[in-house]
């Protein structure tokens, strides 16, 4: 049976109401919902006696930040982010409503549970538990949450970069999503802190022919001709291309499973589960993942499109474009829609130091990994102000668990205990930082 929220934990509760909130963004400008979650957020935080600032660049497309005072004036800013938006989720394909924030045998499902509600309510309620308790953190802390992630930011987090710069003032790192969860690795448990971020191009395809009727002999097909391109990008076997990050990782892997560092995909596959989200972070990826032509059964269409996905690995980015131009020959077009960077930084230094002794002190004596993430956070628009971004939403997970499959799936859920978990976590950090 469905758990009541009056029987959760808080922060379980606060990602449930977020859950709740369809922020659904189709990408173009086609989303819902972000506002009266940033409303939400906003409520939360003026409950805490904090003072949020809102910033809508276009209608409806709602971002939040507010400023947390430290104990500390002499150490820098730390940003502490996450976005409202969540991906589109087919009803008929859930088991149960992706927007109903439903909590049942001991897991929280629905659309952002994984991607990304979970890590906004261990926000929340960490920075909660500090200031109830009448403490404040070690350094001031911007939490700032923002819109249109799933569409590259491009409508949130780079427009609030650009237009509210004065919101990140005195920061120089931030930390969000997609790191600090833990994996298995054989019989053990490990823990991913993301230390960077393959770059994004997100391309369309246009082939071009004549119109004409469905029944007739037809070489110039825009169809067969799209059809064949999206068909080389998406069998293209990209060959691995490893960067001081994707090293470390390997190396760290090997002295955990006895495994030969030069076998990757191997020791990807150590990681049950998580094997195929952790190959992709060695290579590029190109997936097709739309295609659009024609309007009627007998009708030739003169034009067709389809969107295709590129995560670049850092420094790749002409040479791979410059490939996908010679894949798919010169009668197809490509359009750049989105491109933003990639990014990379060390696996040290005060805040990795911390971030990996908060796990230890939680869960003592589980290693800590650095990884590059195949996908993009907003950490990417707040490197243009000069702030070093990292992932860390810590979660321990059961072994078993898909929790990398999730993102972005089908049936998305995270268990109460570990958002329990991922919040204490994140508390400590937030006091000793």
């Amino acid at each position: 049976m469905p758990q009541s929220d009056a029987e959760l934990p808080e922060v379980a509760r606060i990602a449930a109401e977020l859950i709740r909130f369809d922020t659904s963004n189709f990408g173009g400008g086609d989303a819902k919902g972000e506002r009266e979650a940033a409303e939400y957020v906003g409520a939360y935080l003026e409950s805490l006696g904090l003072q949020p600032e809102y910033y809508e660049p276009i209608p409806r497309r709602t971002n939040v930040m507010a400023r947390v005072a430290g104990r500390n004036k002499d150490k820098p800013a730390l940003v502490v982010h996450g976005h409202l938006d969540v991906v589109p989720a087919m009803a008929d394909d859930w088991q149960v409503d992706p927007f109903a924030g439903i909590v049942q045998d001991g897991m929280l499902w629905g659309r952002g549970a994984v991607d990304m509600k979970n890590m906004n309510a261990m926000i929340l309620t960490s920075v909660a538990e500090i200031l109830r308790a009448g403490e404040q953190p070690e350094r001031d802390l911007i939490l700032a949450f923002f819109a249109d992630e799933e569409n590259g930011g491009v409508e949130g987090s780079a427009l609030v970069v650009q237009n509210r710069p004065e919101w990140f003032a005195g920061a120089t790192e931030a930390i969000s999503e997609v790191g600090g969860y833990s994996i298995p690795v054989g019989d053990q448990r490990a823990y991913l802190l993301q230390v960077g971020e393959k770059a994004l191009m997100w391309i369309r395809l246009i082939a071009k022919g004549r119109a004409g009727h469905g029944s007739r002999f037809h070489p110039e097909n825009a169809v067969t001709r799209l059809a064949e391109a999206v068909t080389a990008i998406g069998r293209t076997s990209w060959p691995i291309q490893l960067t001081d990050t994707t090293r470390e990782f390997l190396n760290r892997m090997s002295a955990l499973t006895g495994l030969p560092v030069d076998d990757p995909d191997a020791l990807a596959a150590t990681a049950g589960p998580a094997e195929a989200f952790l190959r992709s972070t060695l290579r590029t990826t190109t997936n097709p993942t739309v295609l659009q032509a024609g309007y009627k059964h007998n009708v030739i269409p003169e034009r067709a499109e389809a969107l295709i996905d590129v995560r670049v690995i850092p420094g790749q980015e002409e040479d791979v474009l410059a490939q996908l131009r010679a894949l798919v020959g010169d009668d197809i077009e490509i359009e750049m829609v989105v491109q933003d960077i990639g990014m990379e930084t060390p696996f040290a230094g005060p805040l990795v130091e911390a971030m990996v002794a908060a796990l230890g002190r939680h869960d003592p004596g589980v290693p800590v990994i650095p990884y590059l993430l195949g996908a993009g956070t907003d950490n990417k628009a707040l490197a243009y102000l000069g702030i070093t971004g990292y992932g860390f939403a810590p979660l321990k997970l059961p072994a078993d668990l898909d929790f990398t499959g999730m993102f972005h799936g089908v049936d998305e859920r995270v268990p109460v205990e570990s958002l329990v978990f991922g919040q204490r976590v994140l508390t400590d950090l937030l006091r000793t930082y």
